[in-house]
């Protein structure tokens, strides 16, 4: 069973699936690349994830500090519970972009999580996701079944929406008795029609079946065919590590083990299409440089996106490193961010979708000043 021409939403905004291959002529001629977004939700801290070597980091975490790490380069080394993403970076298909974070320089998840799906540099100003604008700016409609849209997914062109409130769904008849009441061509009239024409099984999800691993499978089979959707959004939370954070062991290393393990099964299950995949991170926040009073760390600025797949230019770690003593620190705290994620986010869609980056650029973040960074973390 293919997914294909709409997207679909599993569990929740555990796993969304979107665009089929074709979005209109000029994507006709091109190969199809996929995209995926993890979202980690809590503030994922870049710090544990991808150690600096430096002092100053043993001595503000002295009950935290990530041990037996993996030597990226001089500087930067990988948490050990990263073992798939590794392994991906001696296979040149792995890449850290560090001290970067959207533009939120509070501690609000509310605000971060809304400012980190919308792109804006002010929460709840905007109805629309930076990837739902990078869509609407490669032409493509979608079809969501699903509670809500996700933010991140939602743009200007008409994204239809249904959620079946039980587990019966209703019959062919009834769903033409709907659509009858609309004009053909009609948003409505057309989302019905698609949404009868699908699989019954495609419209309810078990709850066994919104484990992350088993997600990851469902989006790696579909993804891998040429006839499938070309992007997929993982939605992770869990890495509001305030008390038992660990180093190599703990809460967030736990969590970053799932985000590995889901990584691994998107690349076993890929095949060969993993050559043509990115496979990205997104996070409201880093941490706090200090450990706090209960082994863990409070909400930060600065963090670390992973970037992983076949489309990755080359392994590196991509950064204008702010160092961490304390005139360097944001607010005397924080690891600051000295690269504006939006840009990361926005050379990734141009990449994936083949459409320039001063277009994307203008279409998804009212063409804030953001450097083109394509050609320095990606293949084109």
């Amino acid at each position: 069973m293919i997914f294909s021409r709409r997207f679909f939403v599993l569990g929740g905004a555990s796993l969304s699936l979107l665009g089929h291959p074709v979005w209109n002529a000029r994507a006709a001629t091109q190969k199809k690349k996929n995209l995926v977004i993890i979202m980690l939700r809590g503030g994922m801290d870049g710090l544990t994830a991808v150690p600096v070597n430096d002092r100053l980091l043993n001595s503000l975490r002295p009950n935290i500090l990530v041990k037996n790490t993996m030597k990226l380069d001089g500087h930067f080394s990988l948490h050990p519970r990263l073992q798939t993403f590794a392994s991906l970076w001696k296979a040149g298909q792995a890449t850290v972009v560090h001290g970067t974070n959207i533009p939120y320089t509070k501690r609000s998840h509310f605000e971060g999580q809304n400012q980190m799906e919308t792109g804006a540099t002010t929460p709840y100003t905007e109805y629309t996701g930076w990837l739902g604008r990078g869509i609407d700016a490669a032409e493509l409609n979608g079809l969501a079944i699903s509670l809500q849209m996700p933010l991140l997914l939602r743009g200007k062109i008409t994204a239809d929406n249904y959620f079946p409130t039980t587990l019966r769904i209703p019959s062919t008849d009834v769903f033409k008795k709907v659509a009858s009441s609309f004009v053909e061509g009609d948003p409505v009239y057309e989302a019905m029609m698609a949404i009868n024409s699908r699989p019954r099984e495609m419209l309810t999800v078990k709850w066994r079946e919104r484990e992350p691993l088993i997600l990851a499978k469902t989006a790696a089979e579909q993804l891998r065919s040429e006839e499938g959707p070309r992007i997929a959004v993982f939605d992770l939370d869990g890495f509001d590590t305030h008390s038992a954070q660990g180093g190599t062991d703990g809460e967030h290393g736990e969590k970053l083990s799932q985000y590995d393990n889901i990584v691994k099964v998107l690349k076993d299950n890929l095949g060969e299409a993993f050559d043509n995949t990115l496979v990205i991170t997104l996070t409201e926040f880093g941490r706090k440089v200090e450990e706090n009073g209960g082994y863990g760390t409070e909400h930060g600025y600065g963090t670390a996106i992973l970037i992983a797949g076949g489309l990755v230019k080359k392994s590196q770690v991509y950064t204008d490193w702010p160092g961490l003593s304390k005139k360097a620190l944001f607010e005397g705290q924080d690891l600051n961010s000295t690269i504006d994620a939006r840009a990361v986010y926005c050379s990734a869609m141009s990449a994936c979708f083949d459409v320039d980056f001063h277009y994307m650029r203008k279409q998804a973040f009212w063409n804030a000043k953001l450097p083109d960074l394509t050609e320095k973390l990606f293949k084109l």
